[in-house]
């Protein structure tokens, strides 16, 4: 705790309205325009509300209460609040309610938490917990600067959107609707151009297999805007990698999700060249000139994901194997045609990457801050 600043606990500072909340099953709830809230934002939209107002939410089981986890967020006007997350009410004359949510976001709620099997912020321990109260003029000026910088990093991630928008929009310009294919490009069976090779499974790799700071794998929470971002804590040794050969990435290679979130795929770049086909993934290999760029769109394409999704097996979890995928029909315009795309797509490429550049440094800069006012 800072030293020379005064703390109350917060219950001494919000009145907490968590008696008022009422829960409603999805089976019983009827569509409307009222935001309905739980632990971690809104969960769906209700004919009616039972709030009407400026209040803090914070959440009670169901969320996450680490440090800069998104722990308590603000809410306005009418809504309806279930029974997983705590509503504050703040009291005006003492406490401006955005400064308590950056700083219960920053905050470690952690040691607050009870419960072995489902974990819970108790309203007592939430009334407890011990909140800084300087003049408001100056939580007012902090509340303001940490505006400020989040107001960039917002505008930034927005400006990455469009960015991810604009490509996907040329892709539909230039080569129409892959699906419908209105446009009359040659088709051909994915199968027919290329090798598809499904992640090891089975007795293949067992969880005791994994070590820290090997060869990466990756399989579909890797993949991220067409692009692999590994955990180097969730890889092999490189003598079970060479038992793995034929499940090795290459350079070039698209990488599928085989299950869960169907349609999520990347392009293998030359740093991810020898990693491991993760378990939950396959991939592609092309026999034939292609630029996976266009392929990558092509797969991201709304048409062609619904069309992967009527494919996929399974009641619980869809998933998709090698046969499916080989028997995708692909449209192929000429290659000239998808190098000139793929122009296109690598300019916005270099464009997001300033972009993500600067979030990264404002981002810094905004936890800087954030442990500057809050920290110890």
């Amino acid at each position: 705790m800072k030293q020379n600043w005064t703390y109350k606990k917060l219950g001494e500072v919000c009145e907490v309205l968590d008696s008022k909340r009422k829960p409603v099953t999805k089976s019983k709830r009827i569509s409307g325009i009222y935001p309905y809230y739980g632990a971690t934002g809104i969960q769906d939209y209700v004919d009616k509300f039972i709030f009407d107002g400026n209040y803090l939410l914070v959440g009670e089981d169901g969320a996450k209460w680490g440090t800069s986890d998104k722990t308590a967020y603000q809410i306005h006007g009418k809504c309806w609040v279930n029974n997983h997350a705590h509503i504050l009410k703040v009291n005006d004359d003492v406490a401006n309610t955005s400064f308590l949510e950056y700083y219960l976001v920053w905050k470690d709620l952690r040691p607050f938490i009870t419960g072995a099997i489902v974990q819970k912020l108790t309203q007592a321990a939430l009334v407890s917990i011990p909140i800084p109260l300087l003049p408001l003029s100056i939580q007012s000026r902090i509340v303001s600067e940490l505006d400020l910088l989040q107001a960039i990093i917002d505008k930034q991630k927005a400006q990455l959107a469009e960015l991810n928008n604009l490509a996907q929009s040329i892709f539909y310009d230039m080569f129409g609707d892959p699906v419908e294919n209105e446009k009359g490009w040659e088709v051909k069976k994915l199968g027919d151009i290329a090798m598809v090779k499904i992640g090891p499974f089975g007795s293949l790799l067992h969880t005791s297999d994994y070590i820290t700071g090997g060869t990466p794998l990756v399989n579909p929470i890797h993949m991220k805007n067409g692009q692999i971002s590994s955990e180097n804590s969730f890889t092999i040794s490189d003598e079970k990698k060479k038992e793995m050969q034929p499940y090795l990435l290459k350079k070039g290679d698209v990488i599928f999700a085989r299950r869960g979130e169907i349609g999520r795929c990347a392009i293998v770049s030359e740093k991810e060249d020898g990693y491991l086909c993760g378990t939950g993934s396959l991939f592609v290999r092309f026999t034939e000139p292609i630029r996976e760029l266009f392929v990558l769109y092509l797969i991201k394409s709304d048409s062609f994901i619904k069309d992967l999704v009527s494919k996929a097996k399974g009641a619980t979890m869809l998933n998709i194997n090698c046969k499916i995928v080989e028997d995708l029909q692909l449209t192929l315009p000429p290659l000239s045609l998808q190098q000139s795309f793929a122009k296109k797509v690598e300019a916005i490429e270099r464009q997001k990457e300033l972009i993500n550049q600067s979030i990264r440094e404002a981002q810094t800069l905004f936890d800087s801050r954030m442990e500057y006012y809050f920290g110890v």
